[in-house]
């Protein structure tokens, strides 16, 4: 089960943001049950990008063998 302070992967593209599959985020709330979480995702600098109240079919808990990988984020 996802909890607090975890840090997760999307799963898939979020529309209307600037965030895509794989990208990493910290689960900042959990809602109960596990039905729902906010997750923070922020640049290398620290800068948040968005907050989302998301759901588990939207995020994963991160796999200790997997490499983290990084894109540039033109911000507007």
């Amino acid at each position: 089960m996802i909890q607090e302070l975890e840090t997760v992967v999307l799963t898939h593209d979020i529309e209307g943001e600037e965030l895509q599959k794989g990208d990493v985020g910290a689960v900042v709330h959990c809602y109960k049950d596990g039905e729902a979480f906010e997750v923070e995702f922020v640049t290398a600098e620290g800068k948040t990008i968005g907050v989302l109240t998301l759901t588990a079919k939207d995020i994963r808990p991160m796999i200790k063998s997997e490499i983290l990988h990084v894109r540039d984020l033109a911000l507007h």
